[in-house]
């Protein structure tokens, strides 16, 4: 295990942990019509499965000039979901475990975090997350790039790659596929979409605490898919 993989899944697990004492103290009581999860083994069956073409009602956008996050690509957010800017300056100076830990953390593979996107007040645990490449790349590139960014998070399996392309024409690659963290000792599903742009390839990724929040906030995501457009 690398140093950087450890860092990544120990910090993840601390996030886990606190997700779900979070999730375990607003539980409501059996009876009052809780939600079932997808359990771990459901995340095994098929990366493909899911509620991918339910779509959320938008709450606003980002990437337009002005918004929380500023990108090449602008795209409507679900309902209540909360838009941050990722600070990539934290990752310079202070201590060394620090540093590895914001190196971690910011970077997978070519790619840098430059926007969070948090469902936790739509009352999910999950992100959709936006990483950016750098400039070179040609349209032909996006599943290559997809393929490295997917490589670098670690323990991955059966994913399935397909094309995909916005209600404004602005298309790409697509990826679903099973995460393993060693930390957690679970496996869940996870999916992308990458476009290439003139100010470089950019990723929006979909993770979630477990396979269960996963597909609970697909149709965010698909909202995100479906209303992508250049800047």
């Amino acid at each position: 295990m690398t140093v950087r993989r450890a860092v990544r899944g120990a910090a993840l697990a601390q996030v886990a942990v606190l997700a779900g004492l979070l999730a375990g103290c607003s539980q409501p009581a059996e009876g009052d019509g809780a939600k079932p999860s997808a359990s771990a083994n459901g995340a095994a069956d098929s990366a493909g499965s899911g509620k991918g073409d339910d779509v959320a009602a938008s709450g606003g956008s980002v990437g337009a000039a002005g918004s929380a996050c500023e990108l090449p690509i602008a795209f409507d957010t679900a309902e209540n979901w909360k838009a941050e800017a990722i600070d990539t300056g934290t990752a310079e100076g202070g201590d060394e475990v620090a540093a590895e830990l914001a190196e971690a953390l910011l970077h997978q593979g070519p790619f840098t975090a430059a926007c969070e996107i948090d469902a936790k007040p739509a009352g999910n645990l999950g992100f959709i997350r936006v990483w950016r490449g750098e400039a070179g790349a040609g349209a032909g590139d996006a599943r290559a790039l997809l393929r490295e960014f997917v490589k670098a998070e670690g323990d991955t399996s059966k994913a399935k790659y397909s094309a995909f392309s916005s209600d404004s024409d602005v298309s790409g690659a697509e990826v679903e596929y099973l995460y393993t963290s060693e930390a957690l000792d679970a496996t869940k599903k996870e999916r992308a979409f990458l476009t290439v742009t003139a100010e470089g390839p950019v990723v929006v990724h979909l993770g979630g605490l477990d396979t269960g929040e996963h597909e609970d906030m697909l149709p965010a995501y698909e909202l995100a898919k479906r209303t992508l457009r250049t800047t």
